[in-house]
């Protein structure tokens, strides 16, 4: 990336746009509520930050009571049936299911299973730090938004979060969306901006997608397009040769790479060292989502890029506060100038209510607990290899997969069919798509060495998620 300067041409371009925007009188800025309560009176905007004091945050070493029963849950007996005995799922037993839930009349049965579904990678949800944070703010504050962050809804609460996820990251700033979701929209609409809010408006902005990224991303790189400024390419998943290929032949001035860090459907990591070297050698402003990895990944929870050791090859972070810190939102950490640009054009930001002060203190917590518990992210790595021992299969995250071969055969509709027909395997052919694939999971999946309870456990997993799954933090397999 060319550097002008202490600053790349992607800052001089930002810090442009902004200048446009101004002489438009369109910047709108963050405008700080400070919230007052016994015991918390701010005399000013820095104080109001450093009054959250992470010290005070009681946290614990080792599993505790309340980390199984994050993954303990009961579905309906009708609905595990309907699961397990492959039943068509059309609107009207969806309709009739859900009248059954809500009657008062009739008693319903149900049946307990554990959770691998979930996206609680650290176990937070039942965390009574992370409650009592949430209880405190509401009864000090209120549960009820106050309004958009550019009006009135952004507090000494929200900023203190912004605050630690920014530290986290290792950024300048930090801008907290309602969702992960909106954070990518919001984020590849203000890259989209740029273009059209720069005076040479002839050039458009090159954006390079891996063709496996969420469908936040894609939905944000369909908005871009839209408003225009933007020519996508999209390479192949984690193939640099190709990407550096694209990059190369590429003549626009103004490139971006954005990708997964984790791959949520795959469970397989992007290769940050090449992409450290290829925004090296073409200078690209490189956008990682950072989804699945923020609190999981790295010594401290940072994510990807601390694992690997490339944050400083990372211009800007998207993270979520949905997944390991177990409660709702989004973030975007990048510099203060990036910041203020994605505050105006991104409008999944712009035209969004901020988040409840609870949930901002809540999200505080769970920064908190997850940092300094990294004993969670030493038991998600066992769990990982307790699950390789069990059955062979090559595990390289959190988010684990299975793949399944099925072949069909004149039995497949029968309960009883047998076994040779389906098998664990590391390969995949598309039939793991078709219906009998959920059979083929949930009555025949044998796994060598497991226990008669850890094989209902790993059955458990075909129910809604046919070949993904997640780690419970506290789960072990038995291996005798």
């Amino acid at each position: 990336m060319e550097l002008i300067g202490e600053k790349n041409s992607w800052d001089l371009w930002v810090e442009e746009a902004l200048k446009n925007l101004e002489s438009k009188k369109m910047f709108l800025p963050l405008k700080p509520v400070k919230l007052t309560s016994s015991g918390h009176q701010y005399e000013d905007k820095d104080e109001a930050q450093t009054k959250f004091d992470q010290n005070e945050y009681e946290t614990f070493n080792g599993i505790q009571p309340w980390d199984r029963l994050a993954v303990q849950i009961s579905i309906p007996e009708s609905l595990f049936q309907q699961l397990k005995n492959e039943i068509d799922f059309t609107t009207k037993n969806e309709r009739d299911e859900h009248e059954k839930l809500s009657s008062k009349e009739q008693q319903q049965e149900f049946k307990k299973l554990t959770l691998f579904a979930g996206n609680d990678f650290l176990g937070l949800n039942r965390h009574p730090t992370i409650a009592k944070a949430i209880a405190k703010a509401a009864m000090e504050h209120g549960t009820g938004p106050r309004g958009s962050p550019v009006i009135c809804g952004y507090t000494n609460y929200h900023m203190a979060l912004e605050s630690s996820l920014a530290k986290l990251k290792k950024k300048e700033a930090c801008l907290l969306c309602n969702s992960g979701y909106a954070a990518n929209v919001a984020l590849i609409s203000a890259i989209g901006s740029v273009t059209t809010l720069l005076s040479a408006k002839e050039e458009k902005t090159a954006i390079f997608s891996d063709q496996l990224n969420h469908a936040s991303i894609i939905d944000g790189l369909t908005i871009a397009q839209r408003v225009g400024g933007v020519e996508l390419f999209v390479y192949r998943h984690n193939d640099m040769s190709h990407l550096d290929a694209l990059l190369t032949n590429c003549k626009m001035k103004r490139k971006v790479v954005v990708t997964d860090s984790l791959f949520s459907m795959d469970g397989d990591f992007a290769p940050m060292v090449e992409l450290a070297w290829l925004r090296k050698k073409h200078g690209f402003l490189l956008v990682l989502d950072d989804a699945h990895a923020t609190f999981v990944w790295g010594k401290n929870g940072g994510g990807v890029a601390e694992e690997f050791n490339c944050e400083n090859d990372v211009d800007i972070c998207v993270g979520t506060l949905s997944k390991a810190a177990s409660c709702l939102g989004g973030f975007i950490a990048c510099s203060k100038t990036w910041k203020q640009l994605i505050q105006i054009m991104g409008r999944s930001y712009l035209f969004s209510t901020a988040a409840p002060v609870p949930l901002a203190a809540a999200s505080y917590a769970s920064v908190t607990v997850a940092s300094k518990e990294s004993w969670r992210r030493i038991e998600i790595r066992r769990r990982m290899q307790e699950f390789q021992a069990l059955t062979g299969i090559p595990v390289t995250s959190q988010i684990g997969i299975i793949r399944i071969r099925f072949l069909r055969c004149a039995n497949t509709r029968t309960p009883n069919c047998s076994a040779k027909h389906c098998k664990v395997t590391s390969d995949f052919d598309g039939s793991a798509h078709n219906r009998g694939c959920r059979k083929a999971w949930s009555n025949h999946i044998q796994i060598p060495k497991a226990s008669d309870s850890d094989q209902q456990h790993l059955q458990a997993l075909g129910f809604g998620l046919l070949r993904h799954f997640q780690f419970p933090l506290f789960m072990g397999f038995a291996l005798s």
